[in-house]
């Protein structure tokens, strides 16, 4: 057993330096006790969430912990205290009861694979630095189209940090389909193109439009039902008065489960982004039509439970990505390379340097296969419905994909209590004419009913008295 006082020690002991190995084994394994601790902490339904503190708090120190960097370095053993100091004030977003994103849960096999990840810690550009990760990827878009329903030969994509990312990455094809000397020479070349988005569509669309010089004036929000549905009628009127305009429309956003409502706009009638709900045979017709669309955002940090960040563009037309964003640095992408380029999938993106998303995902799909994301995702479907049963006797409530909307006037308030106490999380906002509501979440796998049963009693508990 390796047994080291790590006061006095800093950082330069570790290794490479020589002699080194030994008291990195030390300080790794004690790293490795603070995250297991942390572990068994966030599957307590008896520990806190979160143990809240404001900004000024962090800011100014809390026992010891200091955020303020240093000129001269300090011990490992005060970098230990760090590191728990970090989780301890953090928030534990894999607790039963944090119900507050989509990207919520601690799978352990996802985090073996970000642990494996952050240790290789290369490159997604190339197959020469990466070379059993890029083949990853090509397995793992291929296994993805198939199942959106398009045939290999035609299918691509890429990795990218978030499904913002992916969104913009799915605007720039569309226009570079369209009008591809924008390339070369920029928007100037161009008609006033115009998109189109459902208007409970992701704020992304409009970030991408402004950052890729479309302009947020020129994305246009169709109208949705009161389900958070786009209507199909709208959509055509809207693009008919934009055409009239002088206005040349490039691109429909639809959206395959909304961020506030979970609605899902009817994609046959339009064309679709959408994701991990496909896995579930119970609940993929909602996804029909899918396949029509021309690219995909496909986020597995959010249902499919891959620690963040993971997330795919996967376009129909194979080619259209490297088109697009290549550039061929002749100082990564050399064409006369001793194996198949075809791997050297760096110029795909717009991105240079790229983290490795993808082993973690692999290696969930490997451990539970496709049909044990089925059965989790199934699961919170019905989680939902449970919820919903046991809340619309007193609530007025929507119940729309794996996401519940409660309405109430105090939900800023009983939040706040939610904080402070630790004991429970979720998200609320105000939506159009409807006042505050709680947006309920499902997608994380330690939640069972108990905990639902635990989330309407704090609900009472808190508002009673406001």
């Amino acid at each position: 057993m390796l047994l080291y006082l790590l006061s006095g020690v800093a950082f330069k002991y570790l290794l490479p330096s020589k002699e080194g190995e030994d008291l990195t084994k030390c300080f790794l394994l004690r790293v490795v006790n603070i995250l297991l601790h942390y572990i068994e902490k966030t599957f307590d339904v008896k520990s806190k969430i979160l143990d809240f503190h404001h900004p000024h708090q962090l800011l100014e120190g809390l026992d010891g912990f200091d955020l303020e960097l240093s000129d001269h370095p300090e011990s490992l053993e005060q970098l230990l205290v760090d590191c728990t100091d970090t989780l301890k004030y953090g928030v534990k977003t894999g607790h039963p009861r944090y119900f507050n994103q989509l990207s919520s849960g601690l799978d352990v096999i996802g985090l073996a694979g970000e642990w494996l990840t952050a240790t290789a810690n290369t490159n997604m550009f190339t197959y020469e630095i990466a070379p059993v990760f890029t083949v990853m990827e090509t397995v793992l878009l291929k296994k993805m189209c198939e199942i959106i329903g398009w045939r290999e030969t035609e299918a691509d994509g890429i990795f990218s940090p978030g499904g913002s990312i992916s969104n913009l990455y799915g605007i720039l094809v569309a226009r570079y389909k369209q009008y591809p000397e924008i390339k070369a020479r920029g928007m100037a070349v161009l008609p006033c193109i115009v998109l189109f988005v459902s208007e409970q569509g992701h704020y992304s669309i409009k970030k991408a439009a402004a950052a890729l010089g479309i302009g947020t004036d020129n994305v246009i929000e169709v109208r949705c039902d009161e389900r958070g549905k786009m209507i199909p009628a709208e959509l055509e009127k809207n693009i008919l008065q934009a055409q009239r305009k002088g206005q040349t429309p490039f691109c429909v956003v639809a959206t395959a489960g909304s961020t506030v409502f979970g609605a899902f706009d009817p994609l046959h009638d339009i064309a679709a982004w959408g994701g991990g709900l496909l896995l579930s045979r119970k609940h993929s017709y909602k996804l029909s039509g899918i396949e029509r669309a021309d690219s995909v955002t496909w986020n597995p940090h959010k249902l499919m439970g891959v620690p963040l960040q993971c997330s795919a563009l996967l376009t129909r037309e194979k080619g259209l990505l490297g088109a697009c964003n290549q550039m061929q640095a002749e100082y990564l992408f050399q064409p006369d390379k001793v194996y198949n380029i075809n791997f050297d999938t760096g110029d795909k993106t717009v991105q240079c340097g790229r983290h490795v998303d993808v082993f973690k995902l692999w290696l969930m799909w490997k451990a539970k296969g496709t049909y044990g994301f089925e059965v989790q995702i199934d699961r919170y479907m019905e989680l939902a419905k449970y919820f919903y049963k046991e809340v619309e006797q007193y609530l007025v409530v929507n119940l729309l994909f794996n996401e519940i909307c409660i309405y109430t006037q105090i939900a800023p308030k009983i939040k706040a209590q939610m904080i402070v106490e630790g004991t429970v999380m979720l998200s609320y906002q105000p939506c159009g004419d409807k006042v505050n509501f709680f947006r309920m979440v499902f997608s994380n796998p330690a939640t069972r009913q108990t905990d639902v049963d635990y989330l309407i009693d704090e609900i009472q508990r808190l508002g009673k008295d406001l």
